[in-house]
C-alpha cells in the first residue's frame, strides 16, 4: 500500500511538472523515473526488458527510423517543395491552408500511422507557415488532432490498434468497416469545429504573389536524383507497413530497414542524417514508458480495469460506455500505447463475459475508440502529440503543455461524444 502511494504520488508530481513546464519535460519525467528506482520500482529487468512495465523499444526504433529517413529527405528540398505547393493552393486563405493539412494528414495517418505522418508533414507545415508568416500553432495542433482521429481508421493508423487488434484477433478489414465510418463522420465535424477554435487566428488573408513573388514549387528541389532514390524508399517503407502483418515485420522492424536504406542511397554523413533526430523527444518518451510501467506494476491501471469490469456485469452497453469514456480520460493523462497494453487482457475477460466475441463485440471498439481519441487530450497523451511539441520546439516554435491542451479536450469531449452515439446506433439500437 505504502509502494503504490508512492508510485502514485511521484507519477502525478511528475505529471503537474510537465503541465507546469516549471521544469523542462524530459528533465521531469527522467526525475520521475529516478525517484521510482530510488523506491525500488524500477531496475534494468522492468525498465529494459519488461514487455508490460518497460520502454517499448517497438515505438522508439519506428520512431527514430522515421527520423532518420526525414532527416534525409530534407536535404532533397522535398518539404519546401511542399510547402510552396500549399501554399499557392490555399491562395493565401489560412482556413483553405489548414484544411488542405488536415486532409493530407487525415489521408496519411490511417495508410503509415499517426506518429509517421506528423513526422512527415510537421516540417512542411512548419515551413509553410513561414513562407507565408503565419503563426504555426494552429496549423501544427490542427496537425496533431487531425491525424489522431485519421489513425483511428485501420489497424495500423495508431499503435493502440495493433495492441488491440493483436489480442481481439481483429483484421485489417475489421478495422475499415467498424472504424472507418467514424473517422469519416469525426474528421467531417472537425474542420469546422477547427474553424471555430482557431477563429481568431485564421481572419486574416495573406497575399501569397508579395509573400513569395516568383517562386515557384520546383525550385525549391536542390537534388532530383537523391530525391528520386529516397522516395522509392519511402514507397517502398510504406507498403511494408500496409503488409507487415502479411510479411511478419513490426513497423519498427521496417522503419529501420527504411533508415538503413535511405542511408545507403543518399551517402550522407552520420552527421547529416542524425541532425534532425529528436534526441529529446525520444528520452521522454522512453522515460514516460517506465513512469507508467510502474503504474502497472503497483497494479493501480488493472484495478481500474478490474472494477470497471466488476461493475460492467452483464450490462453491455454499460461496459462499452465506461470503456470510452474511462479509456478517453485516462488515457489524456497517461501515454496511450502502455495503457492499452495494460487494459487489453482486462478487456479481453469483460468480452469473455458478454454474447459478442470478436469484431462483433462493441466493448472492443470502445476501447478502440477510447484509447485512439483520448490521444487528443493533452500534450502527452499519445506519440504524435510529443513528437510535434518536440519539433516545433527544435524550430524555434514552442507549443506549452496548456497551448495544446486548452484546444485538445474540446476536440476530446467532442470526438467522444460522437463515439458514444456511434457504438450505441450500431451495435445496440440499429442492432
Amino acid at each position: 500500500m505504502i509502494l503504490t502511494s508512492a508510485a502514485i504520488s511521484i507519477f502525478i508530481v511528475s505529471y503537474a511538472l510537465i503541465a507546469t513546464e516549471r521544469v523542462h519535460r524530459v528533465a521531469a519525467a527522467l526525475g520521475g523515473v529516478a525517484a521510482m528506482i530510488v523506491i525500488g520500482l524500477v531496475d534494468a529487468e522492468t525498465a529494459f526488458f519488461d514487455h508490460e512495465t518497460g520502454i517499448d523499444w517497438n515505438v522508439i526504433f519506428l520512431l527514430f527510423g522515421m527520423m532518420v529517413i526525414v532527416g534525409v529527405l530534407k536535404q532533397t528540398g522535398l518539404f519546401e517543395f511542399l510547402a510552396l505547393w500549399a501554399a499557392r493552393k490555399s491562395g493565401g486563405h489560412p482556413y483553405r491552408l489548414l484544411v488542405l493539412l488536415v486532409l493530407v494528414s487525415a489521408t496519411v495517418a490511417p495508410i503509415l500511422d499517426n506518429v509517421t505522418c506528423v513526422l512527415l508533414v510537421a516540417p512542411v507545415t512548419l515551413s509553410v507557415c513561414r513562407r507565408l508568416e503565419l503563426e504555426p500553432a494552429p496549423y501544427l495542433i490542427s496537425l496533431i488532432l487531425a491525424s489522431n482521429i485519421g489513425g483511428t481508421a485501420t489497424l495500423i493508423g495508431d499503435p493502440p490498434n495493433i495492441i488491440i487488434g493483436s489480442r481481439a484477433g481483429l483484421s485489417f478489414v475489421d478495422f475499415l468497416v467498424h472504424s472507418l465510418p467514424l473517422t469519416i463522420v469525426l474528421l467531417a465535424g472537425f474542420l469546422p469545429l477547427a474553424r471555430w477554435l482557431f477563429r481568431h487566428q485564421l481572419s486574416t488573408p495573406v497575399d501569397v504573389h508579395g509573400r513569395l513573388g516568383d517562386i515557384h514549387p520546383r525550385d525549391a528541389i536542390t537534388n532530383m536524383r537523391l530525391l528520386v532514390r529516397c522516395l522509392i524508399v519511402l514507397a517502398l517503407v510504406m507498403v511494408a507497413f500496409g503488409l507487415h502483418t502479411v510479411l511478419y515485420l513490426d513497423p519498427s522492424i521496417v522503419a529501420m530497414m527504411g533508415a538503413g536504406a535511405t542511408v545507403l542511397v543518399s551517402r550522407t554523413s552520420p552527421e547529416e542524417f542524425l541532425e534532425e533526430v529528436e534526441w529529446g523527444t525520444l528520452a521522454f518518451f522512453m522515460a514516460l514508458f517506465v513512469l507508467v510501467g510502474s503504474l502497472v506494476k503497483v497494479g493501480v491501471i488493472g484495478e481500474l480495469g478490474q472494477l470497471a469490469a466488476q461493475t460492467m456485469g452483464d450490462r453491455e452497453l454499460l461496459g462499452a460506455t465506461a470503456l470510452l469514456f474511462g479509456s478517453g480520460v485516462i488515457g489524456a493523462f497517461v501515454d496511450n500505447i502502455p495503457y492499452t497494453t495494460a487494459m487489453a487482457p482486462i478487456v479481453d475477460d469483460m468480452v469473455g463475459a458478454t454474447p459478442s466475441s470478436g469484431a462483433e463485440s462493441p466493448l472492443w471498439w470502445a476501447f478502440v475508440f477510447g484509447a485512439d481519441l483520448g490521444g487528443n487530450a493533452t500534450a502527452v497523451a499519445a506519440g504524435a502529440n510529443v513528437v510535434v511539441l518536440g519539433i516545433a520546439a527544435k524550430a524555434g516554435e514552442p507549443i506549452s503543455f496548456w497551448g495544446f491542451t486548452k484546444y485538445g479536450v474540446v476536440v476530446t469531449v467532442a470526438s467522444l461524444a460522437v463515439a458514444w452515439l456511434y457504438v450505441y446506433l450500431r451495435y445496440f439500437a440499429l442492432a
